[in-house]
């Protein structure tokens, strides 16, 4: 056989294998690319935990399917990538993520939100995956009661909104999609950004938190600028008696993810691990 025809036998088995594992689906039925439209635009850049990959633009809101690589524990976790609302750092704070936590047994939806500047359209990005994800949760193989939602730095203000406004309609229904509750069941924020927001850096007055919010994992260090935001929130939690887990350290700084030569991109994984397992899996 021509060895030509091998490889190109092999290239086809490895781009079905790799659509396979992972599914993309554009989370707005009216609000998807034809062949001949730009899905999204991106840089590379070196900041101080290496190069980083960057999408500047978002048109067609998607979140990208991550199967897990062992036995699947049930459990779905949606992954909302930092960028200040103005980019996606999709590599740092999203794919290698959710690479991670599929190693772990855990579903993983990759969204790509609303970028950029467009807070409010980020927010119903989320909501509407939530519901998506919970409306598909037998395709999926994982339980409807066991869905939350990571984020980093703006993405984990992201989340804290998500898990606190899903009982505020912010969008017109579309489909019976919407009628399935965006709450998410726990929330995970690393290096949160934007929940201070309030008089003398209180804690952001859109978010509304009540005994109904979801558990949340928090971490951050106090050489991070944005290091406030976690105190006031895991603060405003414990005071409404919703079970959190703070963690502040002293270094790492912000925007590291989980890659190493970091102390805190060192810490958070093994930490989360542990919360996710007593919070989800016993």
């Amino acid at each position: 056989m021509n060895n030509n025809y091998i490889f190109f036998l092999l290239l086809l088995t490895m781009i079905s294998v790799h659509s396979q594992n992972k599914e993309t689906v554009y989370i707005w039925p009216d609000k998807t690319p034809s062949n001949d439209q730009i899905i999204e635009k991106t840089t590379q850049s070196r900041v101080s935990s290496g190069m980083i990959t960057k999408i500047t633009e978002v048109k067609y809101p998607s979140f990208t399917v991550y199967k897990p690589k062992s036995i699947s524990n049930g459990v779905g976790v949606i992954v909302n990538p930092g960028g200040g609302y103005n980019i996606l750092a999709i590599d740092l704070e999203g794919e290698e993520v959710a690479e991670w936590l599929t190693e772990l047994g855990y579903t993983v939806f990759l969204l790509k939100y609303s970028v950029p500047k467009k807070e409010a359209e980020a927010l119903n990005d989320l909501k509407r995956t939530i519901r998506i994800v919970r409306n598909d949760a037998e395709k999926y193989k994982i339980d409807a009661a066991k869905i939350g939602v990571l984020g980093f730095s703006a993405g984990g203000s992201l989340s804290a909104r998500a898990s606190t406004l899903y009982n505020k309609e912010t969008y017109t229904e579309i489909d019976a999609i919407d009628t399935v509750s965006s709450r998410p069941d726990f929330s995970v924020l690393i290096y949160p950004a934007y929940l201070d927001k309030g008089e003398n850096y209180s804690i952001t007055p859109e978010l509304k938190i009540t005994k109904n919010t979801p558990p949340m994992f928090v971490f951050a260090t106090s050489d991070d600028a944005h290091g406030n935001s976690s105190l006031v929130i895991a603060k405003a939690l414990n005071d409404a008696r919703v079970p959190v887990e703070l963690h502040f350290l002293t270094d790492g700084g912000h925007g590291y993810g989980l890659r190493t030569g970091n102390v805190a991109a060192e810490a958070w994984p093994k930490l989360l691990e542990a919360w996710l397992k007593k919070t989800l899996l016993n």
